[in-house]
């Protein structure tokens, strides 16, 4: 069962392809986390397809998914954009960014032809994925002193954290990822624990 902090999401880049009278559709989709990272992608595609006629996406940004996009890149309204987020959607992911580079071959599909072909090769390129749940997190470091490990332990333990740096002294420090879910209750935690000192960035 999905929990209310988390999300879907693919696990890797992935391609697709449809073929339709002639006319070739690319399809790439890609794990992404701002819009940054949208542009530098978009920036490549079209750098390396430069001879394409068209490089229409989607995106679906955020937990809520209300960060989104659809773009046609030149061809009809509607007809390419909104097909790919069409796919996203149905699979209920976010964090992630589909392009259907065409290329066109000679016969005109019509809306319809268009509409078909954008969504089948964007569906193609998240079959070819593997569709993951995720969780936001965060870092947190902690400094304390080598007799309160065994509770630092078994709070880790308990809340199933993962460790992401250590050093053990007399006197130790620990980064943990806290997954945005349960963040709140790991900090009142810690300070209920007493001893352990958060150290901010």
């Amino acid at each position: 069962m999905k929990n209310k902090a988390s999300y879907l999401t693919l696990a890797s880049v992935s391609e697709g392809l449809y073929k339709e009278k002639g006319s070739k559709f690319l399809s790439f989709a890609y794990p992404v986390k701002t819009e940054e990272e949208i542009k530098e992608v978009l920036d490549l595609l079209r750098k390396k397809y430069y001879d394409a006629r068209h490089h229409c996406f989607a995106y679906t940004l955020g937990k809520e998914k209300d960060i989104f996009r659809a773009n046609d890149d030149g061809e009809p309204n509607h007809s390419a954009g909104d097909p790919i987020l069409g796919q996203i959607r149905s699979h209920s992911l976010t964090n992630v960014l589909i392009v259907v580079v065409r290329y066109f071959g000679g016969t005109k599909l019509g809306v319809g032809g268009l509409i078909t072909a954008n969504r089948t090769a964007a569906a193609e390129a998240i079959a070819n994925n593997q569709i993951i749940e995720k969780e936001d997190r965060k870092e947190i470091y902690l400094n304390f002193d080598y007799l309160e490990m065994n509770k630092v332990m078994k709070m880790v333990k308990d809340f199933d954290l993962e460790i992401s740096d250590q050093k053990f002294d007399n006197f130790c420090e620990i980064k943990l990822l806290v997954p945005d879910g349960i963040w709140e209750t790991v900090l009142a935690t810690i300070e209920d624990l007493g001893g352990i000192l958060i150290v901010q960035d």
